[in-house]
């Protein structure tokens, strides 16, 4: 009997096979769509009241869609943004302030989402967050870091264009877990405060490197930092993403290994 149901198996896949033209076994597969994830640029200040609602409604967003799908970079910026003093740590930054005049910031707690739409308050995040993740991206990224030996944040960007891309590559790091003060919606002050997402700096300039990728591109670049004295080098991650005119194409987050 085993024979024979192996016999059965072998002619039933002869048969299925043997009648087909050899042209027609040849399927070609198209390139998998990429799922576009979503950059939340916020521009914030630790003398913005309304601002840790901001960071509640970034939680919320990273809960329901996932933190690969939501990145955050929380920029502190603009006159209620402090810079760090012998007594005070602040994390404001002149990069943070430069993004802030560039795209006019009005109010905080504000935000840009994939760098298209204009500057929006809080209120319109979730519908643009919503749509946008429904694109498509040009472009596949993956970040991958270490500190060295030489003390030195050590970065490769993967990249696989699946259509041709022109544009710039932006590649920035970020910081969770830091604690410093935060004035409250009541109207207190917080010198616990726990700020997430903190952008800290860039590492290839304000507006980054001009790339031109043809589709079926791939290929590693590779990027170095320095650690400054005032970060945890246990909480760093790096930030890379992709724009040109049409705003943020692709973007991904990576902690840095430590």
């Amino acid at each position: 009997m085993k024979h024979l149901c192996l016999f059965i198996m072998i002619i039933t896949a002869w048969l299925s096979c043997s009648h087909i033209d050899e042209d027609s076994r040849l399927i070609e597969v198209p390139h998998a769509k990429i799922s576009r994830a979503v950059l939340v640029e916020e521009f914030t200040g630790q003398r913005c009241v309304n601002c840790p609602n901001a960071a509640t409604e970034i939680e919320r967003l990273q809960e329901e869609y996932g933190k690969e799908s939501v990145i955050a970079v929380a920029i502190h910026s603009g006159p209620l943004a402090i810079y760090s003093t012998d007594k005070v740590l602040g994390l404001r930054t002149t990069i943070g302030d430069e993004y802030y005049d560039y795209w006019r910031v009005e109010a905080e707690p504000s935000g840009l989402i994939n760098r298209s739409g204009g500057v929006l308050l809080l209120d319109k995040w979730a519908t643009r967050v919503y749509q946008d993740m429904q694109n498509e991206a040009p472009v596949e990224l993956a970040a991958k870091a270490k500190i060295a030996d030489n003390g030195l944040i050590e970065i490769g960007i993967e990249f696989l264009s699946v259509k041709d891309f022109s544009g710039k590559l932006q590649v920035w790091i970020i910081e969770d877990g830091i604690v410093a003060l935060q004035m409250l919606p009541d109207g207190t002050l917080n010198r616990e405060y726990v700020h997430n997402h903190v952008f800290r700096s860039t590492v290839n300039g304000a507006w980054g490197d001009d790339v031109v990728w043809p589709s079926g591109k791939q290929g590693i670049l590779s990027f170095s930092a320095e650690v400054q004295v005032d970060w945890n080098p246990k909480n760093l991650s790096v930030v890379a993403f992709v724009y040109n005119e049409g705003g943020v194409q692709q973007v991904c987050q990576n902690p840095v290994v430590y």
